[in-house]
This record gives C-alpha cells, sequence and structure tokens, in this order.
C-alpha cells in the first residue's frame, strides 16, 4: 500500500498531528475493507464476528445485549440488531433472563464456537499479513495507540 501521500494523492499535510490522523482514518477503512472480505464467504460483517468472539470469551455464561454493547470494539454498533442476526442464522440464541424477566439472556451457539474455530487461523494469518511489522515494532505499535488514547 505504501506511503498515506501516494495512497491518497495528497502531497503534503498541514502537520504531523493531521498527517497521523488522516492515516489513522485510511488504514481503519484499509482494514474493515480486508476484513469484510474475509467474513464475506461466511455471511457475517466484522461486527457479528466481534460480538461472536465476546460470547466465547464467555464460556458459556449467559450475557446481555448492553453488555455486549459495552464491550463492542466498535461503540456506533447497534448490537441488538447483531444479535438477531446472528440468532436468524443459528450463531447465537436468546433466552429470557430468568431474575429479570425484561433482559434478554445471549449465549453462544455449537455453530456459532464451529464458526469461530475455522475462521481463528485465517483471522491470525490476516492479521500477520496486515500489520507487515516485526513483533517489536508490533508491540510499540500498540504502546503509541494506548498512549493516543491515553
Amino acid at each position: 500500500m505504501g506511503k498515506i501521500e501516494d495512497a491518497i494523492q495528497q502531497k503534503e499535510f498541514k502537520d504531523p498531528y493531521n498527517k497521523a490522523v488522516v492515516n489513522l482514518l485510511f488504514t481503519h477503512s484499509y482494514l474493515v475493507t480486508s476484513q469484510n472480505t474475509l467474513f464475506k464467504p461466511h455471511d457475517i460483517s466484522p461486527e457479528q464476528y466481534n460480538v461472536l468472539r465476546i460470547l466465547r470469551g464467555q464460556n458459556g455464561v449467559p450475557t446481555t445485549v448492553s453488555s455486549i454493547q459495552d464491550r463492542m470494539l466498535n461503540k456506533m454498533s447497534n448490537a441488538s440488531r447483531l444479535v438477531e442476526k446472528l440468532k436468524m442464522k443459528d450463531l447465537v440464541k436468546r433466552e429470557e433472563c430468568p431474575a429479570d424477566r425484561r433482559q434478554v439472556d445471549v449465549l453462544i451457539t455449537e455453530k456459532g464456537l464451529n464458526l469461530l474455530s475455522l475462521l481463528e487461523n485465517q483471522v491470525e494469518e490476516a492479521n500477520r499479513n496486515f500489520v507487515k511489522l516485526t513483533l517489536e515494532e508490533a508491540n510499540q505499535l500498540n504502546d503509541l495507540l494506548d498512549k493516543l488514547r491515553g
């Protein structure tokens, strides 16, 4: 992909901070497009994949839609809508919460776990191909991104 200047055909930026923001936004878009391509044959989106991973991490313990929403990578995602789409594909199930009938508990199904298992190696390989950095550089990038959000 190369330099951001070449990718968006812009010779210079106002300052390095402006360039960093544009670079992050462009890189985000590039990553999402890459993930969409990876998940499309399995009829799921990156956001649906995120929900499935959250549910797998619950280790069989039901969780609420609001708890899923709190843990989503993309806070603009509508967890209720995503859960409903996953339910229609039999990847999750929703049950009335015994403690509070107004709440709905969400669990990943065996089919959902199988899909995650199938995708695991593909996602890991795609991540390594996307992040063309050494282990040390990847750790440094993670530290810098944590600092940026700090």
